[in-house]
């Protein structure tokens, strides 16, 4: 059946240090050649791309397509959860490493085929409710500690570098002064132990990989309705480099001072107020409420 309201495609064209933005072209060639209308909105800032999204869901669009990063399609799905709508990615940013999860590669004619194709599967979403009471979801993984203190870097002095590579060298930069956060983590509804660490990184995840393909969690699955909770204990320096040195080579965490959990829900408290990320967006700060949101919204998907 024809749709009477065409497919929205949503442009950070600054993603991918503006890559998305000189993909745009490809993209458009892209769907022309496979007969798909598609109506393409770039936008210049979060605002902005908020006021798109509800413009074409006030239109009744019903296929809404991020291109961008993690981040860009983080702001996409908070804009339309709830909604009876799916959603595409196109994935041009540093990390996407939920579309990475949804075996969806970075190039753009086979990202654009499997929107044109149309099957969908239903995923989980991630929901944090931050100290200032603001409820905000995410998709692939979030967390405390280093990864959230990099960012600042990760954004700022290595925005320009490669994926898994600037995150590794925004992890190094935050090392400096760092000491690690004194974390309390509780499992409201469960039978999981509290716990409580001086950690490096506390992450909880949906997905198997952070940080543009660091497998933190390589058990995740996108619709299992369970986060993966994942905990890093300090280290010493020289303990840490080697840590990040193989996740460099491998993507893979190997350390005997990991602690792993399952769960459906979970609190993290910090001694001192902390920071805590999910999609590499900062998302408020602890203490967080933690969430899963069971197949909470229907992607297109290979």
């Amino acid at each position: 059946m024809e749709r009477i309201v065409p497919a929205a495609v949503f442009v950070n064209p600054a993603a991918g240090r503006g890559g998305a933005g000189r993909k745009v072209a490809e993209m458009r060639n892209a769907f022309a050649r496979l007969k798909y209308v598609a109506k393409i909105v770039q936008t210049d800032s979060a605002d902005e791309f908020r006021n798109q999204v509800r413009r074409a869901l006030g239109e009744g669009c019903a296929t809404l397509i991020a291109m961008g990063g993690d981040g860009t399609l983080q702001l996409l799905v908070n804009e339309v959860l709830g909604q009876e709508v799916q959603v595409g990615v196109i994935p041009a940013g540093c990390g996407n490493d939920f579309a990475a999860a949804l075996g969806i590669t970075k190039n753009v004619e086979k990202a654009v085929e499997i929107i044109v194709g149309g099957k969908t599967r239903r995923v989980d979403v991630v929901s944090v409710r931050n100290s200032s009471g603001l409820n905000v979801a995410y998709l692939g993984a979030g967390g405390l500690g280093i990864d959230a203190e990099a960012l600042r870097y990760a954004n700022g002095r290595f925005a320009k570098w490669p994926g898994r590579l600037r995150y590794l060298a925004s992890a190094i930069a935050a090392l400096r002064g760092f000491r690690g956060v004194q974390v309390q983590a509780a499992f409201p509804e469960s039978d999981v132990p509290n716990v409580a660490k001086l950690v490096l990184l506390a992450a909880v995840l949906n997905a198997p990989t952070l940080g543009g393909g660091l497998r933190l969690a390589p058990d995740a699955r996108l619709d299992d309705g369970m986060l993966e909770v994942v905990m890093i204990e300090t280290l010493r320096k020289t303990e840490v480099l080697a840590l990040l040195a193989r996740l460099l080579i491998s993507g893979e965490l190997r350390s005997g001072r990991t602690v792993r959990m399952r769960c459906r829900k979970i609190k993290l408290t910090a001694e001192k107020e902390t920071s805590f990320q999910g999609d590499g967006e900062l998302l408020g700060k602890t203490p967080v409420e933690i969430e899963v949101m069971p197949k909470a919204l229907r992607v297109l998907a290979p």
